[in-house]
């Protein structure tokens, strides 16, 4: 931990995300205004103001409030989406490089078929059928996003399983759950965890992005995307209802980035410095 305060990267990414999270958790405390309440009379009206200290949206909803509010709908999705990713993934991995033979080839045929599929065509196509919301923007990331976590983990595998002490558990009669999960798999995290870091970051961007093209989450709760496509009609005459949103989503990425560039040098030797 000593270290770790010593390194600007993983201060400045703990900060920027601590602050997010804080954001999200005590929302309702740190809110100025209610997130959706409309008051015309402050329509448009401008950032650094007693009343809206970033302004006001078209209808008279206090930004600030928006930006915290929305908080928590960036983070759901991109730690939830991830999550379910990465165990999707590192199971299938797992048992594919584990177990090898014919069941690996159909998986990782299957990842293969799965990768030939853009990623926006795909969440545009199951979105238009299911509908847009939050938990169906997770649902489509999770599913077109396991199979990085699943070829890293194949790697992994293929390479411990061959290493002695692997060799010893499986000679010494350990069943072959104990093997994969006890001496394969917390061998194996270590690219996973800053995969899933950086795909935090990656998946709030999504999550903007189809929100702004009203593919995401319901226009009713408050996210940083939907305030991004609210304002874009605006931007010559009041700049802030956009800039505001896109300031906040660009911090926080950049914070998972910076904490995934930490963990990335600290996890492998081969990059550290």
């Amino acid at each position: 931990m000593r270290r770790a305060l010593h390194d600007p990267s993983f201060v400045i990414g703990a900060v920027l995300i601590l602050g997010v999270v804080a954001c999200a958790v005590f929302a309702p405390a740190l809110a100025p205004h209610e997130p959706g309440l409309a008051t015309l009379r402050s329509r448009l009206a401008t950032p650094f103001s007693a009343t809206h200290v970033l302004g006001a949206d078209a209808i008279g909803r206090d930004i600030l409030s928006r930006i915290i509010f929305g908080a928590r709908v960036s983070l759901t999705v991109g730690v939830v989406s991830v999550a379910l990713a990465m165990l999707i993934g590192t199971l299938i991995g797992l048992v594919a490089g584990y177990f090898g033979g014919l069941l690996d080839t159909l998986l990782m045929r299957l990842a293969d078929i799965q990768l030939s599929f853009p990623f926006i065509l795909l969440a545009i196509t199951v979105i238009a059928v299911i509908g847009p919301g939050m938990w169906k923007v997770i649902f489509v990331m999770a599913l077109t996003q396991w199979v990085q976590y699943a070829r890293i983990v194949r790697g992994q595998t293929l390479s411990l399983k061959e290493r002695e002490f692997v060799q010893a558990a499986s000679g010494l009669g350990a069943s072959h759950a104990r093997v994969m999960f006890q001496h394969i798999l917390l061998n194996a995290l270590t690219p996973v965890t800053v995969l899933a870091t950086l795909g935090i970051a990656n998946n709030i961007l999504l999550e903007a992005g189809l929100t702004f093209l009203g593919l995401g989450v319901d226009p009713t709760i408050p996210s940083w995307g939907g305030m991004l496509a609210d304002g874009r009609n605006y931007i010559e005459r009041a700049w802030w209802v956009a800039t505001f949103p896109g300031l906040a989503i660009t911090v926080t990425v950049l914070g998972f980035n910076l904490l995934g560039d930490w963990l990335r040098d600290r996890l492998d030797p081969r990059t550290s410095t």
